[in-house]
């Protein structure tokens, strides 16, 4: 099989995605700035060396589909594929989230064969993320309301990627990966409290005071993703990643239980 460009290819998804194509013997080109051949979604003319001789591609954006400029960029890049010959394109997309889906779109249209990756909140945004610090002191504190997410791990977006990438009969579809429970961030603090023997809390906090102790270069998407695409849009389970893997997904308490010593 060709080499497959893993765009983020050292972030959560990615290196799972490069570790288990490497473990099947097939060759992979890893996308990232530190690369041999780098890649910089902010610097275009990195894009034709790391494409030269692919023909899958695995579409991670940094920082999320739902920043300004993300349309332009994914459009760009679709091109560039397409003129570099690559025949096949996974793009990982964000679940309600109206952005995401204006590039899910551009992607459709390149005329090559194309799957979708649509997800809600990591597992791991809780031991590998922003949420880790505030796991580690003892106290998460949102601007969430009691709203139900279908949170999913990010090794089981990882299997279903592999899948699409290596695998007939994925073209063409839009895959909704979810978890196999409904959580509220506040449950899912919980969980994480019963797996590691020490108290945890969660704690709302009104979204002005959240947004004022943000870094200003990241305020703009939390606080998006945390009111506008947090408002029970998502709170519906779907059998697509169980379709697709033929078992069920992983649960957010098995996560939390084999992630304990990280907190």
């Amino acid at each position: 099989m060709n080499e497959i460009l893993v765009l983020g290819g050292t972030g959560k998804t990615g290196r799972r995605i490069v570790h288990r194509l490497h473990a099947a013997g097939i060759p992979v080109r890893v996308g990232s700035r530190t690369a041999p051949i780098p890649f910089d979604w902010t610097d275009r003319a990195t894009w034709a060396p790391a494409l030269s001789g692919i023909e899958t591609v695995y579409v991670s954006y940094y920082p999320d589909l739902a920043v300004p400029g993300a349309p332009d960029d994914i459009g760009a890049f679709t091109t560039a594929a397409v003129d570099a010959g690559v025949s096949r394109l996974v793009l990982l997309s964000g679940r309600g989230e109206d952005e995401a889906a204006t590039c899910e779109r551009v992607v459709q249209g390149a005329g090559i064969d194309w799957t979708v990756l649509r997800c809600s909140w990591f597992n791991q945004n809780f031991s590998e993320d922003y949420l880790l610090d505030a796991v580690l002191a003892g106290e998460v504190a949102l601007p969430v309301a009691d709203v139900p997410e279908p949170f999913v791990d990010a090794d089981d977006i990882a299997d279903v990627a592999v899948a699409a990438l290596t695998q007939d009969g994925h073209a063409g579809q839009v895959y909704e990966l979810t978890g196999p429970r409904l959580l509220t961030f506040a449950d899912a603090v919980a969980e994480i409290a019963a797996a590691t023997g020490r108290p945890v809390t969660f704690v709302q906090v009104p979204p002005q005071d959240y947004a004022a102790a943000l870094p200003p270069e990241v305020a703009e998407l939390l606080m998006y993703l945390f009111t506008t695409v947090l408002d029970g849009r998502n709170a519906h389970l779907t059998g697509d990643l169980r379709r697709v893997l033929g078992r069920e997904p992983r649960d957010f308490a098995e996560y939390a239980k084999a992630t304990a010593d990280v907190w």
